[in-house]
């Protein structure tokens, strides 16, 4: 059998992740700027972290520091968003891309065993807490906080993406 030649490191999952990184970072910086952050959105947040950490585990096949639900203070998300980004990137950085097709067998939090790629569960995660980051920005906005952008276009072009135009 062949040894595995391909460079570690996933470029496109680590710009992901990259992003990932940063868009935690906004929502914390959204939810600061406010006198008194949204209590769902505080939730929410600490929901995202939590199964960011969650995922990272059943990749790592140890057992979660936090739950997938956990209650967290805003010093707390941010300590936890720290590294879960520093994990996901080294996890990532460690594998060669026919690695992260290798699957691992995991329970989801009802305890019902799963086994999927490494690769699925890193999408998974990222894509979990895009879903999560824009029902965030909602609950900012409706509690009359400015929510940040957190697009992945926006992370790219540094930039955020064109907003609704008034009607003329």
């Amino acid at each position: 059998m062949p040894i595995d030649q391909s460079p570690r490191g996933d470029r496109q999952l680590s710009k992901l992740i990259d992003h990932l990184e940063w868009a935690d970072a906004r929502v914390l910086g959204s939810l600061r700027a406010m006198p008194h952050p949204d209590a769902r959105a505080l939730e929410l947040y600490a929901h995202v972290l939590g199964a960011e950490e969650v995922w990272l585990s059943r990749m790592l096949e140890r057992a979660p520091r936090v739950p997938v639900w956990p209650t967290l203070s805003l010093d707390e998300a941010e300590t936890l968003a720290a590294g879960n980004a520093a994990g996901l990137r080294s996890f990532v950085a460690q594998r060669t891309t026919a690695e992260l097709q290798e699957r691992v067998k995991y329970s989801n939090s009802l305890g019902m065993p799963f086994e999927s790629a490494f690769e699925d569960m890193l999408l998974q995660l990222i894509l979990h807490g895009c879903y999560h980051r824009g029902q965030i920005a909602l609950l900012v906005r409706g509690a009359g906080g400015e929510p940040s952008p957190t697009d992945y276009i926006a992370f790219v072009r540094g930039a955020p993406a064109a907003t609704r135009q008034p009607a003329r």
